[in-house]
């Protein structure tokens, strides 16, 4: 493995089960959170070592170690995961103790879920990557918390403004109290998109695509998913001071993290994990 370099994020028991943490999260006394890396894990052949996937040909007894070893480095109750079900949409699920294991050791009751949120203590929510973005929600007063996947379509779709509507419709959340996160994913440094990908984005008409669109030669462009979800977030209400973007591309760090476009598909996936946990 590369050397780590990252001013925003820790890399955690590097020599054993690695995951990663934000540092402005890690001040968040009352939540756990982690990043996982493709390290650590008891998978072999694309998926190795840590997939924690189970759509997608692994060995389903070695993503569920891989999970139980994940918690047990980062610090989760391994039955009380409930996961995603993530086809690049914005659907936000509420989700709570009666949907422990819920994608993990049952099987999905839903179909689109690209986003949970959550007020219970205890409950971890868990969405996979492997070079869209994770967004984590942290409601410092209301003491909610939310993670959400935001591929091409999920950021063009506003799932970060819908994840905060609901969590104000659930949880009386006000933007101005959350603490956000955006990141790992891949970087506008790795992102080349195709002109009907990017008219999706020129599509965002009242944010400064100046700042997340850079036209190339070809019909070909440069695409800044971090910097897209940051503006919508800000959008909606949240202060910008709170917002805190990674540092680490997937594709350029594709020794440490999965990344579809590195590995042309042939890899593992990545999870963001995080509860409420006093």
């Amino acid at each position: 493995m590369n050397k780590f370099n990252s001013k925003t994020m820790t890399l955690c028991n590097k020599d054993t089960v690695p995951y990663l943490e934000y540092n402005s999260l890690k001040e968040i006394k009352f939540i756990n959170h982690a990043f996982s890396t493709r390290l650590g894990g008891v998978s072999g052949g694309i998926f190795a070592s840590m997939n924690l996937a189970f759509n997608r040909g692994d060995n389903p007894d070695n993503v569920t170690e891989n999970y139980r070893r994940l918690c047990s480095s980062a610090g989760f109750d391994f039955d009380s995961l409930v996961a995603s079900a993530q086809d690049h949409h914005t659907f936000v699920r509420k989700a709570g103790s009666k949907d422990f294991g819920v994608g993990i050791t049952k099987p999905r009751d839903m179909e689109s879920v690209d986003a949970l949120t959550t007020n219970e203590k205890g409950v971890t929510l868990v969405t996979y990557y492997a070079d869209c973005t994770p967004l984590f929600f942290v409601d410092t007063k209301r003491k909610a918390i939310a993670l959400a996947h935001a591929g091409w379509r999920g950021t063009v779709g506003r799932i970060g403004q819908k994840v905060i509507e609901k969590m104000t419709a659930e949880f009386g959340t006000n933007p101005k109290d959350l603490v956000c996160a955006i990141g790992p994913a891949i970087s506008k440094c790795c992102y080349e998109v195709d002109k009907a990908c990017a008219d999706e984005f020129y599509n965002l008409r009242d944010l400064d695509n100046s700042k997340f669109i850079f036209p190339k030669e070809n019909n070909k462009f440069m695409i800044d998913l971090l910097e897209t979800n940051r503006q919508i977030l800000v959008k909606a209400g949240v202060n910008p001071e709170k917002i805190t973007l990674s540092d680490l591309c997937t594709r350029c760090s594709s020794d440490l993290l999965w990344s579809h476009r590195a590995t042309n598909g042939q890899r593992g996936t990545m999870c963001a994990m995080m509860c409420i946990k006093e």
